[in-house]
């Protein structure tokens, strides 16, 4: 394909899609610097796994796509991967999206669902596998990408802010009131690179909880 690539993203699972683009002009950006993209003049700019603001004035004047881990326009917003599975979901949807001024609310492109069973590695595998296929997707089609946006229903939608350090904590109230599963998700869904679940231990100090079973009767 005779095109030029911009893509940003610093997450292992987006540099594994990144390395994926069988494309000879492709061009990562791992940190906030957008004077690059004059530089490049691209055909078409990839945000995936971006936590930063993108300034109005490249979304406004070039093609730019975003992967957001979700069945959107559910669970727009921060961190989306753990409030699913913290929420009980079962399921989940790669969904790429012509990006505009708001936040997770532009045209989808591509939507395709995965599994959030299992571990994070595990569900950062099938977020590489969907955007892989959702980028050689959009690159396919890119002459006529127009024709596929498919707006997001408002009426529809949740939005979530980005979890904090502090909301991995797991206290005594959350032990003796949830239900086994709702804090086995919790702990699993905060792996590595997240902020580990914790309980507070009377001294201050916390105490950090990676890896939980439940006992099947």
């Amino acid at each position: 394909m005779n095109m030029k690539i911009l893509y940003y993203g610093y997450r292992d699972w987006s540099l594994d899609i990144f390395n994926r683009i069988n494309i000879e002009s492709k061009y990562l950006v791992t940190h906030k610097d957008y004077n690059i993209v004059e530089h490049i003049n691209p055909d078409i700019i990839f945000f995936i796994g971006w936590s930063h603001i993108v300034p109005d004035e490249i979304i406004n004047n070039y093609k730019c796509v975003c992967l957001h881990p979700s069945p959107l326009p559910k669970y727009r917003g921060g961190t989306p991967i753990q409030h699913q599975i913290i929420n009980g979901e079962l399921q989940s949807a790669v969904t790429m999206f012509i990006m505009d001024s708001g936040v997770d609310t532009g045209d989808i492109v591509y939507q395709s669902n995965f599994s959030l069973d299992g571990t994070l590695l595990d569900i950062f595998d099938r977020i590489s596998n969907k955007g892989s296929d959702g980028i050689n997707f959009i690159l396919d089609n890119l002459d006529k990408i127009d024709t596929l946006r498919i707006k997001q229903d408002n009426t529809q939608s949740t939005s979530f802010r980005r979890r904090k350090i502090e909301d991995s904590e797991i206290t005594i109230d959350d032990i003796n009131n949830c239900d086994p599963i709702v804090l086995h998700n919790k702990i699993r869904s905060l792996n590595d690179p997240y902020p580990n679940a914790y309980i507070r231990c009377k001294n201050g100090e916390k105490l950090f909880l990676i890896h939980t079973r439940i006992n099947e009767k």
